[in-house]
This record gives C-alpha cells, sequence and structure tokens, in this order.
C-alpha cells in the first residue's frame, strides 16, 4: 500500500470530484494521502478533508510565493490549526525565488517563524524549494531542522545537495518528475537515496507522471512514482510502497499501515 505524502486535493481542481478522487486512489493501491494547505482558504478545505476521509491526513503552513500575506493573527489561527487532530507536519514552507511575489527577506522571516513554531510544537516539515536551494539549507541548518526533521517535498536537487539535506535529518521525497524520460537528477536521486529515507509524492494536480506527463495528477497515480524508483533500484514494486509507507508513518507519527 501507498502513501501520497504531498497532495493537494484542497485544489479547485478537484471541488467537483473528490468522492471519486479518492475512490481511484484507493483502487490504485493509495492507502495514506496527506493533503497540504498553504494559505486561509486551502488550510481549511485540508482540514475539512481529514475530518471527513479516514486516509486523509493535513499538513498546513504558509507558502512562501504568499508570505506577504503573513500577519501575526494568521499566525496565531496557524497555531491553533496545527495542533488539531491529525495534523501530521507544518508546511509547505520555505523559499521561492522563481516567482516574484514575495521579497526574500520576508520570505526567509516567514520561513524561519513557522521553522520556530514546528520545533515548539514538535512537528516535521514540509519544505518547498524552488530556485533557492543554497538559502534554504542555510535557513534549515541555522535552525537545527534535525530537531525534528521533515520532506525536501519534490525534490530537485542532486545527489550532493540530497546528501546535505540528509545530514540535516531530513527526508527525500520524489514526485512525478522522477518518471519524465530527460529527469536525470531525480532519477539518480532515487538510485542514490538511502531506502529509510526516502518518500513518494503526486504533488497533485501539478507534475503528473509518464503516461499523463501535462494533465491533471492525482494521488492515483503515486503508484507510477513507486514503479519507477523500484524500476531504478532494481526492488520489485511491493518493497518500494512498503517502506516508503513505513518511512512516512515514522515521520508523521501514525500506526503502521495494517493490510
Amino acid at each position: 500500500m501507498l502513501f501520497d505524502t504531498h497532495t493537494h486535493l484542497n485544489a479547485e481542481e478537484f471541488d467537483a470530484e473528490v468522492p471519486e478522487t479518492v475512490q481511484r486512489a484507493r483502487e490504485n493501491d493509495v492507502a495514506r494521502m496527506a493533503v497540504v494547505g498553504f494559505d486561509t482558504a486551502t488550510i481549511e478545505k485540508t482540514l475539512a478533508l481529514s475530518k471527513e476521509y479516514e486516509d486523509i491526513y493535513s499538513i498546513i503552513g504558509w507558502h512562501p510565493t504568499e508570505s506577504y500575506l503573513y500577519t501575526e493573527s494568521i499566525e496565531e489561527q496557524l497555531y491553533h490549526q496545527l495542533q488539531l487532530p491529525k495534523v501530521v507536519a507544518m508546511g509547505e514552507m520555505g523559499l521561492d525565488y522563481h516567482w516574484d511575489t514575495s521579497p526574500k527577506p520576508t520570505q526567509k522571516d516567514v520561513f524561519r517563524r513557522q521553522l520556530q513554531i514546528a520545533k515548539e510544537l514538535k512537528l516535521p516539515v514540509s519544505i518547498h524549494m524552488r530556485d533557492a536551494i543554497e538559502d534554504t539549507y542555510a535557513l534549515l541548518k541555522e535552525e537545527h531542522v534535525e530537531d525534528i526533521g521533515g520532506i525536501m517535498h519534490s525534490f530537485s536537487g542532486d545527489t550532493l545537495w540530497m546528501e546535505r539535506f540528509l545530514d540535516l535529518g531530513m527526508h527525500i521525497s520524489l514526485s512525478g518528475v522522477v518518471t519524465f524520460k530527460n529527469a536525470q537528477e531525480p532519477k539518480d536521486v532515487a538510485k542514490a537515496v538511502p531506502f529509510d529515507k526516502l518518500l513518494i509524492e503526486t504533488d497533485a494536480p501539478y507534475l503528473a507522471p509518464v503516461p499523463f506527463r501535462g494533465k491533471r495528477n492525482e494521488p492515483a497515480y503515486v503508484k507510477y512514482v513507486a514503479e519507477e524508483i523500484a524500476k531504478l533500484r532494481g526492488y520489485t514494486y511491493a518493497e518500494v510502497a512498503e517502506q516508503t509507507m513505513k518511512n512516512a508513518n515514522r515521520l508523521f507519527g501514525l500506526d503502521e499501515w495494517k493490510k
């Protein structure tokens, strides 16, 4: 059974068919999903989904592109929400220098504040990193993320950066990008990452794997990520499914999945 550790079933692309999407995931070996909320609206939808569906858990935080909207009142609300049942991590948080929506100093400040909250509440973190690998690493190191651990979500760095983030106690999560023909770095990472530090995800509705590349992604397709990693590592699909499920449950503090 599979654990999609990063999906956005709270996105408007799924508004009309959440039950059907969840059912398709179940029919494709997905036993658990972590739905990620990253601003006020998506956090509320995430919490509602995890309340409604037994196999859905919540990861909530504040996205770096929305950092300019972060306020004390939002932080107070988030602090309360993070302590609700079935919230298993804080995020996605981090740095994004690709989209010019929030100034870099603002992003760093909001990122740092969230890391400090996560440490206080003893929650692992889910990290968004785009065109900002050096600063992301530096800030995680400064804030001693090893105290809580977490996930490098949809990791896009090379194996050298992988090693550096692993040294900070982070897990490496791979998305549908690993199935892309010319995505050599994710493939190299898939082969090199320690098996007990590997996670899988869809980041749905984005980053659909081959053979659905360019279309809307959904949790059911995390199966293709597991199959590709199994092929790259010379393992069976069942071995990858079992180990990544075990890794996610351990990180999130959940009971083992009972078949």
